[in-house]
């Protein structure tokens, strides 16, 4: 049996990086990580207990195709506590991951046909994701002048479109969108028809600006969320989506037959997540010290070309300008080096932008401090013995 068209996508390229990692664990030798884009701390305690409840107390069986309502109406609480903003519960619809609404999101709000704008550098997933369904996928290459962010003449550049995906905070450059940046592409995509999908997934995790909800300024928009990265809960495979009332439904309708409903354990646990907010808020003022210690680490490497790390935990590094031994070596061929010889884990960048993401690498800083500081001086050591 031949595999289908629609699922020849490029891979995931960071799962590669992380399989060669734990090689390299499994024969035990050591691994600094940088790669992976996901906490190092655990669920809050408040989720670990309400799931260890549930374990002997719940029988566990299927919940509503959107969520449980307490679930529902608590993520509609918590945009009113965080945001100022009224959203009915109705709106919401919880899912299986940040990956789950892309899915139904993304199945909801496009057809088969559709010429959909994503921004390079930007997650691979969107891309791939819609391009098997079907979907006409137009990279917008943002870059260093604009600060990673899309400007209104770039779009309308574009030409005639039907979607545009953005993120704020972006993975992989940590861009957050400040408010008149959102607004000017909200005004843009309102006048011209298209159909708005923001990842709000990193909203939580900024340092020194704020990261408004696109929620603020329209209610025609698909909002993409999770408990992956601020409530640190990336296994529990939990996300939502916030999106106008047919939306909704249309989305409700596609779980009933793509997933019948998310993890119950997890909704159980995120609903206790909410109740530990100084546990979160710790885990944020962590992930601000190990972003200092990153850029620290950059600069004493030579590396100067760096995207604004304003949220998320990532640092969007243009490495084009490194020469070992008189030649550059492409992303992909540094980060080998650097797992090898230095036993550090990094991400290239085409993961994230195929034609210029051979001159990026991307580091996460999710994890523990020691071992970031200690990946960072192996890094700047490396690069001044080799250059």
């Amino acid at each position: 049996m031949k595999p289908s068209g629609r699922s020849d996508v490029p891979p995931f390229y960071v799962m590669e990086v992380m399989q060669a990692a734990s090689q390299r664990e499994a024969a035990g030798l050591e691994v600094l990580h940088l790669e992976v884009g996901q906490p190092s701390t655990p669920a809050p305690s408040g989720a670990l207990a309400a799931a260890s409840r549930a374990l002997g107390e719940d029988r566990l069986g299927y919940t509503g195709a959107a969520g449980i309502p307490e679930l529902r109406q608590r993520i509609s609480d918590w945009y009113q506590e965080r945001y100022g903003l009224g959203i009915p519960m109705e709106r919401i619809v919880v899912t299986t991951g940040a990956s789950g609404s892309c899915v139904l999101g993304f199945l909801s709000v496009f057809d088969a046909g559709d010429r959909v704008v994503v921004l390079e550098p930007g997650y691979p997933c969107y891309r791939n994701d819609l391009q098997a369904f079907g979907v006409d996928v137009l990279p917008l290459a943002v870059g260093h002048e604009s600060d990673f962010r899309p400007t209104i003449q770039q779009l309308e550049a574009v030409g005639p479109v039907d979607g545009l995906v953005i993120a704020s905070p972006s993975n992989p450059t940590g861009t957050v969108l400040p408010e008149t940046v959102l607004r000017n592409v909200i005004d843009w995509a309102t006048a011209h028809d298209v159909r708005l999908v923001v990842d709000e997934i990193y909203h939580g995790i900024s340092f020194g600006v704020t990261t408004p909800s696109a929620l603020a300024f329209t209610d025609d928009v698909l909002i993409l969320n999770s408990f992956s990265k601020y409530f640190s809960m990336t296994g529990w495979r939990l996300g939502w989506i916030v999106a106008p009332p047919p939306v909704a439904e249309a989305a409700v309708r596609l779980a009933q037959s793509l997933t019948i409903a998310p993890p119950t354990i997890s909704q159980l646990a995120a609903l206790a997540a909410f109740d530990c907010i100084d546990e979160l808020e710790d885990n944020v003022a962590r992930y601000r010290q190990n972003r200092s210690v990153v850029l620290d680490g950059l600069a004493a490497a030579g590396f100067d070309r760096i995207a604004p790390a304003d949220g998320a935990f990532y640092a969007w590094v243009d490495v084009s300008a490194l020469r070992i031994g008189g030649r550059q070596l492409d992303s992909p061929a540094l980060c080998s080096r650097w797992l090898d010889e230095l036993g550090v884990a990094t991400t290239p960048g085409i993961d994230f932008d195929r034609r210029r993401g051979r001159d990026f690498v991307r580091l996460s800083y999710a994890g523990d401090i020691a071992e970031i500081g200690e990946a960072m001086s192996r890094i700047a050591t490396w690069t001044t013995a080799n250059r």
